[in-house]
């Protein structure tokens, strides 16, 4: 559900932050020691995140990343999350439907891997807070935002 003001295009329009948002994660062995990165632009400004985790995956940094970015926006926004992780990307526009429907299993019966940072994606992206919009980027392929969030998510991976 999307918030009630949402419909109104002055609200849209004059209140809510544009915000582009480069998201990233880095593992050294997976799992092993990992680091997550954000690269926030809006109104010329630029914010730059990072953290990591000592024993990790690197799809859970690449799913921290999102989560901390959207965290670290004060008020709503319409936000352009770019993210070479299809795994993210799929798993919150597409898959994530079915697992709840299934109590967090997958088609198999399995638990969801990460269901822990997959249900805290949930609400903060179909929360109804941000008009989020999700683009994949080919990593490391010379994209400056994803390449500075790669390097802001090996910042983080502990040493």
């Amino acid at each position: 559900m999307t918030h009630p003001l949402w419909r109104f295009s002055i609200f849209r329009s004059f209140f809510v932050n544009h915000v582009i948002m480069y998201t990233d994660g880095a593992c050294k062995g997976n799992p092993g020691p990992g680091g997550w990165g954000v690269y926030l632009q809006s109104d010329g400004h630029a914010k730059e995140l990072w953290g990591g985790e000592r024993e990790t995956t690197n799809n859970r940094m690449e799913m921290t990343a999102v989560i901390e970015g959207l965290v670290a926006l004060k008020r709503p926004c319409r936000v352009a999350v770019y993210l070479d992780s299809e795994y993210v990307r799929k798993g919150i526009t597409e898959w994530i439907h079915g697992w709840k429907s299934k109590g967090w299993k997958t088609a198999a019966k399995q638990p969801v891997k990460n269901a822990d940072l997959w249900q805290k994606l949930d609400v903060l992206t179909h929360g109804g807070v941000h008009e989020i919009e999700w683009h994949w980027v080919k990593g490391h392929a010379g994209n400056p935002g994803n390449e500075r969030a790669d390097a802001l998510a090996n910042r983080g991976v502990p040493v």
